[in-house]
This record gives structure tokens, C-alpha cells and sequence, in this order.
């Protein structure tokens, strides 16, 4: 993975200048992703850093937030299966950033996983199925939903203040979504997203999705393809076959950053062996 990986000591700077900023940016275009490594970092540069990546923040709901932009991932302990971050809900980011502040010393590695590549591991049979759209189906308890709401509806900024019309106008700004509000307060929302999609930062067809990841903080996702036949069990075993030969792995270093276009490259986590490490997530959109 060396190509991918802007060291501190090839340049002339310790913290990432406008000039390494824009060289991450090639990366992201040319490899999906990259990894800086040596500079001299702290959760206050991680956040700026995820601000002069991204143009809109975005945030997980279920996660711990730490600086301004930026969040504590806490996933457990077990593998993680690949996926793009919040790749089943209306907003996906374009761009995910991790900070490693402390390795571990064993285990904890994250998986990276190019799309594009997996899609033209597809035999012809597979292009075709997976280029259908797919449909998401789920229900958020009503603290999260209205936390995930809260963060993007320009209009409010707290849980507290969500209104049904933020809700209803949420939904007429961002389309192919549906929910259903319950009389707990729990919302079932139905969301149509694509498999295999284009790169917000490269154009070219990936298959970039959730399907094969997890869902730590959430009640496991139903989905079904727009021709009707539901995505069996069978067939994600086969897909992470097929993605695990097309994935690498980041050992990771105290103060590495790992950058990730997150509409063309999954990524997941082996198995945590030392639980003593700590990592954390910017993310957000360039337009």
C-alpha cells in the first residue's frame, strides 16, 4: 500500500499543507484513498482537516461526537464487514477521514476495499444485478432519527426542535425516501440507493454499498432489489468473496490518517485483539 501513503518526512512540512491537501485530493481520484503518516497531529488539526476536505460535516447519530467535526468510532470488538459510512441513509458523504491518536498492537486493522475494482471482478450475470437499484428498509428508534434529522436540516441544529414539518421537508428535498412514523416515536423510512454507483470524485462504476457491513448501532437493514427478489444471505457471502480478493489492510500507526472516497472505496475492520487503541471519524460532503 506504500503508493498510497503521503509520509511527513517526504516533505517539507509536519502538519498537511494546502500543497499535501491537494495531493491527498489526486489520490482520492487516482486510488480512492490515501494515508498520511509522520505528521504531527491532534484531534483539533483532524477536525480542520475534515473541514478543508469537506464542504458539509455529517454526522452518525449513534456516535460520541469529539471535536466539532469529528466523532469516537466504538464498533465493538468483533470483525466488521466492508461498507461505506451511513451508506443506508438519504445523505451519504462523499469523503470519511479516520485518525488513529493510538494503534494497536495487534488486530484492529482496517479493511480497504476499491469498488471499482470489485465491480469488474463481476461476471456479466452480476453487473447486471447489482446495477438495479436497491431498496432499504429499517426502523430508527426516535432518538436517533431526530439526532441524524437535526444535523441535516439547515434549519435546526437540535434533536429537540425537530418538527414533522422538517420531516416532511426533509423528505421533499432529498428523493427516493419514504418512512412511516410510529406511535412510539420509532420511524420506519424505506430508502433507494444504488449498488453500484459513479464516484462523486472520479465518475467510473463502483460497487460501493453497505450491503456486507454492519449494524453495530441499529437494527439490521431489510433489502430488496427493484426487480422484487429479495438479497439472500448466499449471495452476500458470495460478494464478500469476490471483495475480499480486491481488499488491503491499513496497519495502523499512531497519528495516521487514512482519507477515503466513500462513493467508490469500502472499508471494515479485522477483529480488535488490543482494545487498547483509539480512532476517530470526520466525514462530510464536497458539494
Amino acid at each position: 500500500m506504500s503508493y498510497n501513503v503521503i509520509r511527513a518526512s517526504d516533505t517539507d512540512s509536519t502538519i498537511p499543507t494546502p500543497q499535501i491537501i491537494s495531493t491527498v485530493q489526486e489520490h482520492l481520484k487516482t486510488d480512492g484513498w490515501a494515508l498520511l503518516r509522520g505528521f504531527d497531529m491532534n484531534m483539533a488539526e483532524f477536525s480542520t482537516l475534515t473541514a478543508k476536505l469537506c464542504n458539509t460535516i455529517t454526522f452518525d447519530p449513534a456516535r460520541e461526537n469529539t471535536e466539532k467535526n469529528t466523532q469516537k468510532v466504538d464498533a465493538g470488538l468483533g470483525p466488521i464487514g466492508l461498507h461505506i459510512e451511513n451508506g443506508n441513509t438519504p445523505v451519504c458523504p462523499d469523503i470519511v477521514a479516520f485518525y488513529s491518536t493510538k494503534a494497536a498492537f495487534e488486530g484492529s486493522q482496517t479493511t480497504i476495499c476499491d469498488g471499482r475494482k470489485v465491480f469488474e471482478a463481476f461476471d456479466e450475470a452480476q453487473k447486471i444485478r447489482w446495477s438495479q437499484r436497491m431498496i432499504v428498509k429499517r426502523t430508527l428508534p426516535e432518538e436517533l432519527w431526530k439526532r441524524y434529522l437535526a444535523n441535516e436540516h439547515p434549519a435546526i441544529s437540535q434533536p429537540h426542535e425537530v418538527t414533522m414539518e422538517h420531516v416532511l421537508q426533509f423528505k421533499a428535498a432529498v428523493p427516493d425516501q419514504d418512512f412511516t412514523l410510529n406511535p412510539d416515536g420509532s420511524l420506519e423510512y424505506c430508502l433507494k440507493v444504488d449498488p453500484v454507483r459513479p464516484s462523486s470524485l472520479s465518475n467510473g462504476q463502483s460497487f460501493a454499498n453497505a450491503i456486507l457491513g454492519p449494524s453495530h448501532n441499529y437494527e439490521p437493514p431489510r433489502y430488496t432489489l427493484e426487480d422484487g427478489s429479495d438479497v439472500t444471505a448466499e449471495e452476500i457471502e458470495d460478494l464478500r468473496a469476490i471483495a475480499e480478493t480486491c481488499t488491503v489492510e491499513i496497519n495502523w500507526q499512531d497519528g495516521d490518517i487514512a482519507v477515503i472516497d466513500n462513493t467508490r472505496v469500502m472499508h471494515g475492520r479485522r477483529a480488535i485483539k488490543d482494545q487498547d487503541r483509539q480512532l476517530f471519524i470526520g466525514m462530510g460532503r464536497v458539494q
